[in-house]
Order: structure tokens, then C-alpha cells, then sequence
């Protein structure tokens, strides 16, 4: 055992959103200001050189998470520490900032479109000030390039003239080019092609094992989750409810809305086995249920799951949030 601090850790993380219509329209309607629970109350740890999934509906917060864990958003409540370090002071000093990098989930919104890719790729060596000399830059982006399986003739073309396989290749190259150690990929595959997206985790994975990295992998699709994931937090309306190994996960579901989401998988062996869907619809986070958020559609809630919010405890190698599993009632 070590006793290295975690590469990424999350403490009771919140961020919530002021949704309300103006002053003058409030006061007109007598109505209150309205608060978005975007996320409400996210803690997990990812060891170094790992991978860390979090799934959900769309809605749940786990790109929020993403956010917050670079920095984009600041937390309205909680905290992120990265490497043993508080992330605000991390994001202060380059030499910290330059060790953690975000792959976008759109490769065709992500990248400027007046610019080349040499100088796409180059702008984080420039900025950290990593190689002195356009030349050594360039033959740093020709190396980049190839590290991601294009041609280092490539640097001279522009985003618009290559597919979206390889755009996302080159937001990869982009986010390698500081040298990170640490990097959140929010939905990096889901707006490409099912046999692109096989090769993009491919290379995500070798990646992976080349050069040591940890990911953040935030994604709504259950079979590529399966094939990155060391761990797999499952979220509900902001919150993580269910956190596991990832076989685990899958073969042994505990949380009932974590068991909802695996009859969703389409049963490829046809076993025939009996489904039985969640009913209802996802409540709205300006205005949640009372207790557990998932009251309303689980068939296992009781008085208790009305009233008192359950927390992430731990069973065994699985942390859920729920009263039905403690008490033995699923």
C-alpha cells in the first residue's frame, strides 16, 4: 500500500445555478428566486494512473463535475483537491495548471476553425512556455501528431478538412501537449461514429498505459464505460448514489436506479429474461423530492426514503447511497 494522496479527490462538491427571472418580473408574479442544484453534495477519489467513470441521464450533473474539476466553474460549496494540493492554489501556479488538461465532448465546436492544427496543438507550449523556438515546437506538434495516429503533415491542414474521428485526435493531441498528468474527458466519443469510437478509447487507453495518465471519464454510454473504467460512479440529480469497481458495477448492480440503468443495456444474448423499466420521469433540480431523489420512481421506497436523504455508505468494495440496500429491503 501507498500512502500517496490521490491524484484527484472531491469534497462534498456543490454547484448550484440562480435561475430566477429578473426583479421587476419576480415581484410582478410574487414569486422567490429560483435555485438550479446542478450539483449537490459529490465526493470520490481517483487513484494515480486510474480511471474514474461517472454515468448518468442527461441532466444529472456529471459534466458540471468535469467543470468544476478544472476549474471552469468555481463551487458553491465543497472542495477539490488535486495531488494533495486545493485546487485554487493549483490553478494559480502554471507549472500545477499544466498538469491537468480537459478533452471537450465536440470536436467540431472545440477547435478554432481559422486556425491551423500546428498552431491548435502548439497554443498550450506556447503558453507554458514548455519549448523555446518555432522550430522545436513544430517538431514537438509532429510528435504529437504521430502519437495520436496522424501524419505530422497534418499540422499544416485545417480543422474543417479532416473527419470527426480525427479532430478528436487532435483535441487529444491538444490536450497532451502540456504534458499532463490528469485529464477530464467530458463525452470525448459520443458525437462520433460507434467504429470511430472504438478506435478513439483504443488510443485513449494505450495512451493511458504510456504515460501513466489518470482520467475523469464522463459518459451516458454504459459499453464504453465498461471498457475504460477501473471505477464507476453512478449519479442521480446531482448526486453520486452508487460507487464500484466496474465489473462489479455490472454484473452486480445494487442501487435500484443503477440496476435501471443495466436493463436499459440491450440484451444481445436474447435470454428472454422479464425487464421491468423505471416509470416516471426524472424531477426537475430547481425543485427535488424530499429524502432520496429517486423516491418517486423506485420500487423499493418507504416512508424513511420520503423523508431522510440517504448517504453514500460503504458495502464492501461498493459505496451506495440508499436506504432499501441497508436495510436489506432490494
Amino acid at each position: 500500500m501507498t500512502d500517496a494522496p490521490p491524484m484527484l479527490e472531491t469534497r462534498d462538491l456543490a454547484r448550484f445555478f440562480d435561475v430566477s427571472r429578473p426583479p421587476l418580473q419576480r415581484l410582478l408574479a410574487r414569486e422567490g428566486k429560483r435555485t438550479l442544484r446542478a450539483v449537490d453534495g459529490v465526493s470520490f477519489s481517483i487513484p494515480k494512473g486510474t480511471t474514474l467513470s461517472l454515468v448518468g441521464e442527461s441532466g444529472c450533473g456529471k459534466s458540471t463535475v468535469a467543470r468544476l474539476v478544472v476549474g471552469l466553474y468555481g463551487a458553491s460549496r465543497g472542495d477539490v483537491r488535486f495531488d494533495g494540493q486545493d485546487l485554487h492554489a493549483a490553478r494559480r501556479d502554471p507549472a500545477q495548471r499544466s498538469r491537468m488538461q480537459m478533452i471537450f465532448q465536440d470536436p467540431y465546436a472545440s477547435l478554432n476553425p481559422r486556425w491551423r492544427v500546428l498552431d491548435i496543438i502548439a497554443e498550450p507550449i506556447r503558453a507554458f512556455g514548455l519549448v523555446k523556438g518555432d522550430a522545436a515546437q513544430r517538431e514537438r506538434v509532429a510528435e504529437l501528431l504521430t502519437q495520436v495516429g496522424l501524419s505530422p503533415l497534418d499540422g499544416v491542414k485545417f480543422p474543417h478538412e479532416f473527419s470527426g474521428g480525427q479532430r478528436q485526435r487532435i483535441s487529444i493531441a491538444r490536450a497532451l501537449s502540456s504534458n499532463p498528468e490528469f485529464l477530464v474527458c467530458d463525452e470525448p466519443t459520443s458525437a462520433l461514429d460507434v467504429s470511430v469510437q472504438a478506435q478513439i478509447l483504443n488510443l485513449m487507453k494505450e495512451l493511458q498505459a504510456r504515460l501513466g495518465l489518470t482520467f475523469l471519464f464522463i459518459s451516458h454510454n454504459l459499453a464504453v464505460v465498461r471498457q475504460v473504467s477501473d471505477r464507476v460512479g453512478v449519479m442521480y440529480l446531482g448526486r453520486i448514489v452508487e460507487e464500484a469497481p466496474a465489473e462489479t458495477l455490472f454484473t452486480s448492480p445494487r442501487h435500484p436506479y443503477t440496476r435501471a440503468l443495466m436493463e436499459a443495456i440491450p440484451d444481445l444474448d436474447m435470454s428472454g429474461r422479464q425487464r421491468i423499466p423505471v416509470g416516471g420521469e426524472v424531477p426537475s433540480p430547481i425543485d427535488p423530492p424530499s429524502g432520496c431523489a429517486f423516491h418517486p420512481r423506485c420500487p423499493l421506497a418507504n416512508d424513511r426514503c420520503r423523508a431522510e436523504r440517504p448517504e453514500l455508505k460503504p458495502h464492501g468494495a461498493t459505496e451506495i447511497a440508499c436506504h432499501a440496500v441497508e436495510e436489506g429491503r432490494g
